[in-house]
């Protein structure tokens, strides 16, 4: 079983940055695959950005997110991040961090209970 417990959402307003932080347990952390997702009312949960547990391969965004946010993982932490820079109102949902602990992205097992992030207009 592994733990995940987001943290970092806020208000801010349009044009604002945010960092989101996610705390995984697990003595294999550093093999696991890692994704943001979020979802807006009334729609469905969709990726944002997800990173592999190899730094051979780039991240994936999000096109509507590209050039502003960032994943990165700090695996002697068990932490894995998203710098969200301009922040836009299209962008407010509750933000999900998720785990594969096969490290290969595709299903992801283990959910935080999500942090709330609002842009203002």
């Amino acid at each position: 079983q592994v733990q995940v417990v987001e943290s970092g959402g806020g208000l801010v307003q349009a044009g604002g940055s945010l960092r989101l932080s996610c705390a995984a347990s697990g003595r294999t952390f550093s093999t696991y695959a890692m994704g943001w997702f979020r979802q807006a009312p009334g729609k469905e949960r969709t990726v944002v950005a997800a990173i592999g547990w190899s730094g051979n391969n780039p991240p994936h965004y999000e096109d509507s997110v590209k050039g502003r946010f960032t994943i990165s993982r700090d695996n002697a932490n068990n932490t894995v991040y998203l710098q969200m820079n301009s922040l836009k109102p299209e962008d407010t949902a509750v933000y999900y961090c998720a785990v594969d602990p096969r490290g290969l992205g595709t299903q992801y097992d283990y959910w935080g209970q999500g942090t709330q992030v609002t842009v203002s207009s």
